[in-house]
């Protein structure tokens, strides 16, 4: 089972950077990592996709609403997951989750798909 842990949220002025890792352990049986977020008052279920990274070829998935301005990236042992944000909005604010998935990014991001949910690190975008 992997526990993953999310870290590297807070307060940003708009248009402002912040960068979130996903750090995972124990058994590493997946091949996509995927960043979800979840606005305030919505319900888990309706956590959206952001971005996904698959480590077997390096591909990406950017949701239309981050496509541009976020960046996903992975290390070489496959234990962590970066998200690069820039210019964010005040929108963006939500706490930010990742989870495992062996759907290849190609495919898209669909909550079902993903398992191993870590606690959530939370992003404030405000002035």
């Amino acid at each position: 089972q992997v526990h993953l842990v999310e870290s590297g949220g807070g307060l940003v002025q708009p248009g402002g950077s912040l960068t979130l890792s996903c750090t995972a352990s124990g058994s590493l049986n997946y091949d996509t990592v995927g960043w979800f977020r979840q606005a305030p008052g919505k319900e888990r279920e309706e956590r959206e996709g952001v971005s996904s990274f698959a480590f077997r070829d390096g591909s990406t998935y950017y949701a239309d609403f981050v496509r541009g301005r976020f960046t996903v990236s992975g290390n070489n042992a496959k234990t962590t997951v970066y998200l690069q944000m820039n210019d964010l909005k005040p929108e963006d604010t939500a706490v930010y989750y990742c989870a495992t998935s062996l759907v290849h990014p190609d495919y898209g991001m669909h909550f079902s798909d993903f398992e191993g949910w870590g606690q959530g690190t939370l992003v404030t975008v405000s002035s």
